[in-house]
């Protein structure tokens, strides 16, 4: 392989991993929505002390979007993706 072909396979490799990231941000946010919304309410006309008078909904969104936005998270969408490409892989080579 050469240099190249291995630079644009990890630049390729980069935006698959980038868009996985998103993608994974986005689904905790919407899963999270609850305390989202509990945060914001406290947050609501606050300036400095936002930071001693929410620190519990800050938490409790902090921890819920933990659960969704984690390195064994991301490892599982990538596994995934890539059964998809070598599916999709397999099937054109069919067609081929």
């Amino acid at each position: 392989m050469g240099y190249m072909q291995e630079a644009r396979e990890n630049h390729v490799k980069k935006k698959v991993e980038e868009a996985l990231r998103s993608k994974m941000k986005q689904k905790a946010l919407k899963e999270c929505d609850e305390y989202t919304s509990k945060y914001a309410q406290c947050a609501a006309g606050k300036t400095l002390s936002i930071v001693w008078q929410c620190r519990k909904q800050a938490k409790e969104l902090n921890d819920c979007l933990h659960q969704f936005t984690n390195d064994a998270v991301l490892e599982e969408m990538k596994k995934e993706y890539t059964l998809q490409e070598n599916h999709r892989g397999s099937a054109r080579s069919r067609v081929d």
